[in-house]
Order: structure tokens, then C-alpha cells, then sequence
């Protein structure tokens, strides 16, 4: 047994420094067999719910002894237990879910060499990496020549699309601030991504700054709507400087039309950015690709790799076609780190493009990932999400108690399921708020039952539906048979 002890001084006054490899051993062997594996089999439970006081009971949280090493393992065994199994291909529940075999260990790697990727000379190999990707990822963009930095997260990358727009703009904001400037407005879809408020505020442009275009049924920006709006803020004495379109919108999974979208902001002088956090990895899809037609023209994208193409949390990154433009908008020229009479070539010191200065390696986990796979591997995993959400909204389709919201255009299908009670009643102001109900109470019964995990929501004048997300890269069309079959189990009798 290995008992945890701290670091002490031997007779002779050196420090003895405890390992403690059984731990790390049995802590490895637990992962591989209840996570990787016990967690990936879709017999097994995706959630094991527990109501919070519940859970806070049954947890050991404290905080004030010292633990065995045997006592840590058992607490870890109750953290798996009641972890939400995210690598299950029931879990559809957000824009992200899987476990690839290579970016985990790349996951792992990660987090035993613990580093940070600001300068060359603590980071030389993840330095490279990034650049390699990020060589790849501007090329598939379109972005000849262009610069990009990866990211904690597409909201992130979202406001640095709103702050370095507008430093391009207007260079002096970084020194002089936001009191000199004029009235800057942003427009945006209003099914777009709700990151652009928050950058709103926390750059201190304000949500009464912020101009929602209108979207058409599909969910897509009304680029009608939006030269409307332009000429009204201009009529106003304001100034729009940015626009804000969306690749895979979070709830419909709409495509905005990038093309006649860049004609507008072409025309006005207006920066162009899209939010491709979750269906820019179309752009790896010959045959999905041209949803994104016009791509290449915009200023700057956002691209969550941890999304659809199923890389572990974290992984993103912030697209420019403007090559030298992220270090003046970002740069502190802190000279601990950054010095400029280092013995190595210096451009290779990134961090200081970023507004961070520790930067976790993100890039590892996507680059081994993406080495094993190639461009086909990945093709081919990015055409079967596609295809798996055509093949489920024909069963919606054909299935009875099943109605689509709206027709898929990613992998996103959103559905109304209709007990059997309500199927043959007057769709008046009363049904529809019971059809309201129906979704949450088939959630709750699917959580507490642990079987899968889809979302809900409404939407405008849309009543609670589902929102399926398909993006685990093992799902197969026969989770999509599982997934209305378990609701029609669990809402028939409602």
C-alpha cells in the first residue's frame, strides 16, 4: 500500500521529493477501463444523475486532511462514476463529444510535459506544431497569407475578431482607449452566438452597440436586412465596423451566405468575420465544403477543432487574412519573456500575439490526432456526421409522433416528438404549450434513466424541441435508430 506523504529533508539536509507510482499506475489502469472503455460502450450508462445535496453527500470534498493514496483512488473512482460519459455515442448533448484514441494520448502528453506556449525556448517543439496547423487550417480557409493564434475557447476567439477589427480601424484605441472614438456598432445575426454580447460588454463597446439582422426561416442572416441596417446606423451618425456571420449556427446549424454577406461588407468598408466555432470543419469535406462558399474573402474566422472534428476540450483558434496585425493589436513587449537579443530567431516567440501570457499547448492533441488521420481520415469522418444527420431527419420524417422544426443543413436536427394523446388534437394556442412540456419531461426521464442525453429548447415562437447534435466521429446510423426509438419508449404514454 502507498500511503501519501509530503515532501521532507533527509538526516544530511537534502530534500526527498515522494513519488508516487502506484497511484498514477492503478489511476491509469481505472481510466482506461471504466472512461475509455466502459464509458465509449453504448450498453453502459451515459450519466449516473444525482440532484446536487445528493451528489455533495456522496462526494468527499474536503479539504483540510491528507489523504492516502489508496483513499484518493476510491474518490476517483466515485468522480468517474458520476461524470457525465461524454465519450458514449448517447451523448449528444452539446457541439462536442467522443474520445479519439490519438488526441487523448496527445491529451495526456500534454499534461506531463506542462508548458506554456509563449516562447520558442520553453515550447520549441508545441511552437512548431502550432504553426504547422495553423499553416494548414489558413489554407484550407483561403487565407494565403494570413495569421492566426489558438485560443481558450470560440468565444474568445470571437472577441478578438471584434478587438483587433477595430484596432485595425483605428490604431490608437490601444493607447488612447475607447474615449476618443466614435459610436462603433456590430451587427450580428440574431441566431448568432451569444459570445458576441459578452465581447460587446467586456470590450467595453456596449450591448446597446450591438444590431441584431434578422434571420430568414432557415436560420440564415437576411443580407437584405442587413444593408438596411447599415444605412440606418449611418443615418444615425454611427459607425458600423464589423459584421458578424456564422457557419453552423448553435441551434439550427444555419450557414449564413458568406458570398452576398462579404458583398455588403466589401461595399461599406465593413471588417467581415465568421463564427465557424462549430461547422467550419465542413471546410475539410469536398462535398460540404461549398457551404461555406465565400469563405475566402472574409477578415477573420473562429474554428473550434474540439468540436466537430472531435478533439478534447479545448482546442480553437482565431483566423486573419491580415498577416501583421495580431502582435501591434496584442503586444506588451513584456521583456522578461520577450526579449529581442535572444541567440534563436525571435518570430518564433508567438505569445505575444495572444492576450494571455501563459498559454496552455493546445495543439498537440489536434496535431497527433490529424497526423494519424490525414485530410482523408478526416474527410471521411466529417461526411459521416453529415450523412448520419440526413439519415435520422428521414426517420423523423417517417416516423410517426416525429416533426422536424426545420430541414438540417449541419449536423444539427431539431424535432418536436407528439405523444400518442396529442397527435390527433387542433394545433391551437393551448397544444402547443403542452407540446412545450413534452420535451423536458422526456429529458428528464432519459437522464434519469442515464440512457442518453439530448437538449432542449425553444426558439421565438417554436415551443420546446429537441436540439440532436451529431459529432461524435464513431456514431453510426444505428444510434440515430436508438435515439427515436428510446424517446418513443420514454414519451409515448405522456
Amino acid at each position: 500500500m502507498s500511503n501519501n506523504k509530503s515532501n521532507g529533508y533527509s538526516s544530511n539536509g537534502s530534500l526527498v521529493v515522494e513519488t508516487h507510482h502506484h497511484f498514477l499506475d492503478e489511476l491509469y489502469k481505472m481510466m482506461v477501463k471504466d472512461v475509455y472503455d466502459g464509458g465509449r460502450n453504448r450498453d453502459s450508462k451515459v450519466v449516473e444523475f444525482k440532484h446536487p445535496k445528493e451528489l455533495e453527500a456522496l462526494m468527499d470534498l474536503g479539504l483540510n486532511k491528507e489523504t492516502s493514496d489508496d483513499n484518493l483512488l476510491k474518490i476517483c473512482q466515485d468522480i468517474i462514476k458520476y461524470s457525465v460519459k461524454t465519450g458514449n455515442p448517447h451523448f449528444f448533448n452539446q457541439l462536442w463529444s467522443g474520445l479519439d484514441d490519438y488526441s487523448l494520448g496527445g491529451a495526456w502528453l500534454t499534461e506531463v510535459l506542462n508548458t506554456s506556449v509563449y516562447t520558442y525556448e520553453v515550447s520549441p517543439v508545441f511552437t512548431l506544431m502550432e504553426k504547422t496547423l495553423i499553416e494548414k487550417m489558413l489554407n484550407l480557409i483561403g487565407f494565403k497569407d494570413g495569421d492566426a493564434i489558438f485560443t481558450p475557447g470560440g468565444s474568445l476567439a470571437n472577441m478578438y475578431a471584434l478587438n483587433v477589427a477595430r484596432f485595425k480601424r483605428f490604431p490608437d484605441v490601444k493607447k488612447t482607449g475607447v474615449y476618443g472614438l466614435p459610436k462603433l456598432c456590430v451587427l450580428t445575426s440574431e441566431k448568432g452566438h451569444y459570445s458576441i454580447k459578452k465581447g460587446m460588454a467586456f470590450l467595453g463597446l456596449g450591448l446597446d452597440n450591438l444590431v441584431n439582422v434578422k434571420a430568414d426561416s432557415k436560420g440564415k442572416m437576411d443580407v437584405q436586412d442587413l444593408e438596411d441596417k447599415i444605412l440606418q446606423l449611418q443615418s444615425e451618425s454611427k459607425v458600423p465596423y464589423f459584421v458578424n456571420a456564422t457557419s453552423g449556427t448553435t441551434v439550427y446549424g444555419a450557414y449564413d451566405p458568406l458570398d452576398k454577406i462579404a458583398d455588403i461588407c466589401q461595399k461599406y468598408g465593413l471588417w467581415m468575420h465568421v463564427d465557424g466555432a462549430w461547422g467550419g470543419s465542413a471546410l475539410l469535406s469536398k462535398k460540404y465544403r461549398a457551404l461555406m462558399k465565400g469563405i475566402d474573402r472574409v477578415d477573420s474566422m473562429t474554428w473550434n477543432p474540439h468540436k466537430m472534428m472531435g478533439s478534447p476540450l479545448q482546442t480553437a483558434a482565431f483566423f486573419t487574412r491580415h498577416k501583421n496585425l495580431l502582435p501591434p493589436c496584442h503586444s506588451a513587449n513584456a521583456a522578461y519573456l520577450f526579449q529581442q537579443d535572444k541567440f534563436y530567431d525571435v518570430s518564433y516567440d508567438t505569445g505575444d500575439k495572444s492576450i494571455q501570457c501563459g498559454r496552455k499547448n493546445d495543439s498537440l492533441k489536434l496535431w497527433l490526432m490529424w497526423k494519424a488521420k490525414g485530410d482523408q481520415g478526416f474527410e471521411r469522418d466529417i461526411d459521416n456526421l453529415f450523412e448520419c444527420s440526413r439519415y435520422l431527419a428521414n426517420l423523423v420524417k417517417e416516423r410517426d409522433g416525429f416533426e422536424l422544426v426545420i430541414e438540417p443543413e449541419c449536423t444539427n436536427v431539431c424535432f418536436w416528438y407528439i405523444p400518442a394523446s396529442m397527435r390527433d388534437q387542433t394545433r391551437d394556442a393551448d397544444w402547443w404549450e403542452r407540446l412545450g412540456k413534452v420535451a423536458p419531461k422526456i429529458k428528464e426521464g432519459m437522464t434519469k434513466a442515464g440512457t442518453m442525453l439530448i437538449g432542449y429548447q425553444p426558439d421565438e415562437e417554436h415551443v420546446n424541441f429537441f436540439r440532436m447534435i451529431i459529432t461524435n466521429l464513431e456514431i453510426l446510423k444505428s444510434d440515430m435508430d436508438f435515439v427515436v426509438n428510446e424517446i418513443d419508449r420514454l414519451g409515448k404514454d405522456l
